[in-house]
């Protein structure tokens, strides 16, 4: 019984401990969501960070892969024996049109698995520096097959039918490299650094000429990389022929 007058009063042991209140509820889960969105955000930052050098290292990777390539195939280029034309022989070797450089090379491991031949080109749609090669052929006929089918790849880009010079069959290859606004080539003949497209019929005698259109002793590659990749601007790489200074 309580008195009459006075006020009920409940003792602080016979409720417990006060609870939060709901605006308390709303201020926790709003810091709580603040902190939320602060750790999605950075984790989105680091993992598009990540992405980027991802795609940085990817393209440097192809890059080097590809210019390695490029020094491989010239490494291994096939000499044709002289029939009496140095000048033939060597354009069997490596021809540069302005657009496309068809290589005859040997096979890396296998001496008797014939020849390949190689073609490098730019696309003029896409800046696309690209790389082709044919199945190994081991006939006259064969080679001059795959060495005409690499001149229409390099104007069309598209593989066809039977590269190999052999019918039916379609075991070519062809991958792109880089990207590229442009690229040049230069031989260095007769001791001196030349534009191989203007190097002939220029004007000087015939046994100048022949000499030019010989095998170079190295070739430099000038090729302008498009922006927008992990590399971009001009890039200088020269080959030099490995018997240079030896034995021909």
């Amino acid at each position: 019984m309580r008195r009459a007058g006075l006020p009920l009063r409940w003792s602080e042991h016979a409720h417990g401990a006060r609870g939060f209140t709901l605006v308390e509820v709303l201020v926790a889960l709003t810091i709580l969501s603040v902190i939320a969105v602060m750790t999605w955000r950075g984790i989105a930052i680091m993992t598009a960070a990540q992405q980027r050098t991802q795609a940085y290292t990817d393209d440097v990777l192809a890059l080097q892969a590809g210019l390695q390539q490029w020094q491989a195939d010239l490494d291994a280029m096939m000499t044709w024996p002289q029939a009496g034309d140095a000048a033939a022989s060597a354009a069997r070797s490596l021809a540069w049109d302005g657009r496309v450089l068809r290589i005859t090379r040997g096979v890396t491991g296998n001496a008797g698995a014939g020849v390949q031949v190689v073609a490098w080109s730019r696309s003029s749609r896409s800046g696309a520096w690209r790389r082709w090669q044919s199945a190994p052929v081991r006939t006259q006929s064969a080679w001059y097959a795959a060495w005409q089918a690499a001149e229409r790849w390099g104007e069309s880009g598209a593989p066809e039918a039977g590269l190999d010079g052999r019918s039916g069959s379609s075991a070519s290859a062809a991958v792109t490299v880089t990207y590229a606004s442009d690229w040049r080539l230069h031989y260095f003949q007769r001791n001196a650094w030349s534009n191989p497209l203007s190097s002939s019929g220029g004007g000087g005698s015939p046994g100048q000429d022949e000499q030019m259109q010989a095998l170079p002793d190295a070739v430099r590659l000038l090729i302008s990389l498009a922006p927008g990749q992990a590399i971009a601007g001009a890039i200088s790489l020269d080959w030099v022929r490995p018997d240079l200074g030896g034995a021909r």
